[in-house]
């Protein structure tokens, strides 16, 4: 069952025309979806939780990997059979004939990042009818986060060819915004009580290549002036990014990196044409250690890749030992249709993925649980993101939402969803934090 989306601060009019919302994908696709719904909530539509109480639906889709490939052509079908009406769009949109061979009878269908197409598919089959009184919109736009935190994305596309990913011929070339105009929407969304800032993008750290020369310092730079939790997501391991370790050594951002490593052979690197592949990796983070004892450093890996030896394996969690990585993610090749390393020789079995895929999570689950077994006695500062019936569920600088860990708390009252609070850790395990309150903010 896939969820529509209902949004849930703007008032309800039954006299309006009814939208229903799937959402599917990363952060980056959820960003476009809430760029869709500001734009219908503008135009009068109002946004429904149910298929039966929708005039049609729009389905995000996703078309990264096989798996996402199947959720989203299930999605499309589950919106056919319960509504009728879907209107298509999203990375899986670029591949518009595979849609087409499942799903015949879909409205339209459009890519990414296609904004436009889309309000016009809806208006084509479902007209607007206007209503300056229902058709508020809030200065930030509709967001589909809690309130407390969003997701700023600073550019779309990327100039890589990753031999394993599609994305770029989904998205297109790097295209960033401009810093004023980030920045113009990085005060709006503080001005709404937005704490925690999630920058996202396929390639942070190339941020304002394409406009002349890369602006990724100045934008951290002038990130530290909103005074609030700012996050970094996708920074590839270029040397510039020294320059931010010591922005978040003063606190200025989380000392948090989401670093795709993907890799530690050398070899494999440059099959998959990862960019900095001949960066000295494990050198960098003890400098950036070294520099700011408190970093998180979050990646992900892919193992069985076409070709992977079993030394190259091994060399990968000799990596992982040495690293000691916060928070690791790791995926088992699959082969994408038109990915370049589909045509690599010596394609791993299901079974030698699955396991190394389970050496791999065994080695990493000990390294998560050392490093957060040393954070018992520490009194840190966390964001609650949820109030429970039971206890009370926050993140510290080291949890990036719906990927890292949390930190549980005793139920206490007094204690507000989106407000930051003073604990002691008291306990810990592989993935999460145990902790005791200790006052606020």
């Amino acid at each position: 069952m896939h969820d529509l989306l209902q949004e849930h601060s703007l008032m309800k009019t039954t006299k309006s025309p009814r939208v229903g919302f799937v959402s599917l994908g990363c952060p980056k696709a959820l960003v476009d979806s809430e760029r869709i719904l500001t734009q219908l909530r503008a135009q009068g539509y109002e946004v429904v939780p149910e298929y039966h109480e929708a005039n049609l639906v729009v389905v995000n889709t996703c078309g990264f990997i096989e798996s996402a490939i199947n959720e989203s052509l299930d999605a499309i079908g589950e919106a056919l059979a319960e509504n009728g009406k879907v209107i298509v769009t999203g990375c899986l949109g670029a591949r518009k004939e595979l849609i087409l061979e499942k799903h015949p009878n879909v409205l339209s269908i459009t890519g990414p990042q296609a904004y436009e197409d889309v309000m016009r598919a809806v208006h084509q089959h479902l007209p607007p009818s206007h209503d300056p009184f229902t058709s508020l919109v809030p200065p930030q736009g509709i967001k589909l986060t809690p309130r407390h935190y969003a997701y700023l994305k600073i550019s779309e596309g990327c100039n890589h060819a990753c031999t394993f990913c599609i994305i770029p011929s989904m998205r297109g070339k790097l295209k960033s915004r401009s810093l004023d105009d980030v920045m113009r929407e990085a005060d709006k969304l503080k001005q709404a009580s937005v704490k925690e800032l999630l920058i996202i993008s396929q390639d942070t750290s190339a941020y304002g290549l394409d406009l002349g020369k890369v602006q990724f310092t100045a934008l951290c730079q002038r990130m530290k002036e909103l005074g609030i939790w700012v996050r970094l997501h996708y920074v590839y391991p270029y040397k510039h990014v020294d320059e931010v370790i010591p922005l978040m050594a003063e606190g200025a951002l989380l000392p948090y990196l989401d670093i795709p490593f993907q890799h530690a052979s050398s070899r494999i690197l440059k099959l998959m044409k990862r960019p900095a592949s001949s960066e000295n990796n494990l050198e960098r983070i003890r400098a950036w250690r070294a520099a700011c004892p408190d970093l998180t450093i979050r990646s992900t890996f892919i193992v069985g890749f076409p070709g992977e030896t079993e030394a190259e394996f091994e060399e990968l969690l000799t990596f992982l030992k040495a690293a000691e990585l916060d928070r690791v993610g790791c995926f088992q090749y699959s082969p994408v249709e038109g990915a370049k390393a589909n045509l690599l020789p010596d394609p791993i079995s299901d079974e030698i993925k699955a396991e190394r895929y389970q050496r791999f999570m065994e080695t990493q689950a000990k390294i998560s649980a050392k490093r957060l077994q040393s954070k018992i006695g520490r009194t840190m500062q966390v964001l609650v993101d949820e109030i429970r019936d039971e206890d009370i569920v926050a993140r510290s600088s080291a949890d990036a939402p719906e990927i890292d860990g949390l930190v549980f708390i005793p139920k206490t009252e007094g204690i507000k969803t989106g407000t930051f609070v003073e604990v002691k850790i008291t306990d810990a395990d592989e993935y999460d934090l145990y902790a005791e309150f200790s006052g606020s903010h």
